[in-house]
């Protein structure tokens, strides 16, 4: 794949993917993705999301908890 912000060319790779679901913040270790080599833009298939969207619905594990702070500039 070739990637639409620098042209360069994609891996598909692991990720880390940060993912709002009703709400709701998550991170998810072991994403499939296509990542650019040059710029790291990262492209995910509709068919990844629908998975990840159907994970976090039904009862999952939980590997860890984090506290986040949200601030306004």
């Amino acid at each position: 794949m070739i990637c639409e912000f620098c042209n360069g060319e994609t891996q598909n790779k692991k990720v880390k993917k940060q993912h709002w679901l009703r709400g709701k913040l998550y991170i998810v270790d072991n994403v499939e993705a296509e990542v650019c080599t040059e710029c790291g833009e990262r492209y995910f298939h509709a068919t990844t999301l629908d998975k990840l969207d159907r994970y976090l619905l039904a009862e999952h594990a939980v590997k860890e908890r984090i506290q986040v702070e949200i601030v306004s500039l």
